[in-house]
């Protein structure tokens, strides 16, 4: 969910002096994946959110309680497959690197290193 739609469920449990109150599980839930995905500090996090540091402290707390005590499931682990058309190096490592030499020749390495060390023999 969007920072900016978050802060406006936020401000809808808020009163006229700044408390929240009585916020929602998936609101609360809500804050705690924000945390889980924000890629700054949390002082960037409560400041977007327009809530304090306390306010953003206590409702990680709740939805914690909430996902231990079973209130909120967590969603299914999920296992990411990787295609089976990934090209793969001599020993059956995924290959990051490719490079076409001359006469259509394609020349697969593993790791930047090995590419530097070719280049450095061949110049």
């Amino acid at each position: 969910m969007d920072n900016a739609i978050l802060k406006k469920r936020l401000n809808t449990f808020k009163s006229s002096k700044g408390r929240l109150k009585d916020v929602g599980n998936d609101v609360v839930f809500e804050v705690l994946r924000a945390w889980e995905n924000w890629p700054g500090s949390a002082a960037d996090l409560y400041r977007d959110l327009g809530i304090s540091k306390m306010q953003l402290v206590t409702m990680i707390q709740k939805a914690k309680r909430l996902v231990k005590s079973g209130v909120i499931a967590e969603p299914e682990f999920k296992e990411v497959k990787l295609s089976s058309d990934l090209a793969l190096a001599p020993g059956g490592a995924p290959c990051g690197i490719e490079l076409a030499w001359d006469q259509g020749k394609v020349i697969r390495f593993g790791q930047v290193e090995l590419l530097v060390d070719f280049l450095k023999k061949v110049a």
